[in-house]
């Protein structure tokens, strides 16, 4: 029959204990943050292309509502001065483009940016690792 020897290992002190735990939480850690930099990039690549095509509708769909103003422009001056057609549709877009950033900028004021729920998960980290310490 074969026996095995096994050494006795040596006890490890509790310092040893934790600074293995340390370590270990940090690899977790940094792994977790190359794996959300592989998963963004990833999902950036992805989108890339929709967000190119989409961006160029953005563009072609303003030069559209530009034609349409032009077009409006050229109505109303069947039935008054061009200039006076021009300036009637350069006003209009400018009383409605006032009150929607007006509108906006009141709406942005209210926000808070800053992130609570990520403050209050770090006290708590912070406490939970104080505890373990202790």
């Amino acid at each position: 029959m074969a026996t095995s020897q096994t050494s006795p290992q040596p006890e490890r002190s509790v310092a040893d204990v934790l600074q293995d735990i340390v370590a270990n939480i940090q690899q977790i850690i940094h792994s977790e943050f190359r794996l959300a930099k592989v998963e963004l990039i990833e999902k950036a690549d992805r989108a890339s292309k929709p967000a190119t095509i989409m961006g160029t509708g953005a563009v072609l769909g303003l030069y559209g509502i530009g034609f349409l103003l032009l077009a409006a422009v050229y109505g109303l001056s069947l039935v008054m001065a061009p200039w006076l057609a021009a300036l009637l549709v350069g006003g209009v877009l400018t009383i409605i483009s006032l009150i929607l950033v007006a509108s906006s900028r009141s709406q942005l004021k209210q926000i808070d940016p800053t992130p609570e729920k990520t403050i209050q998960t770090v006290k708590e980290n912070v406490q939970w690792a104080k505890e373990q310490i202790k």
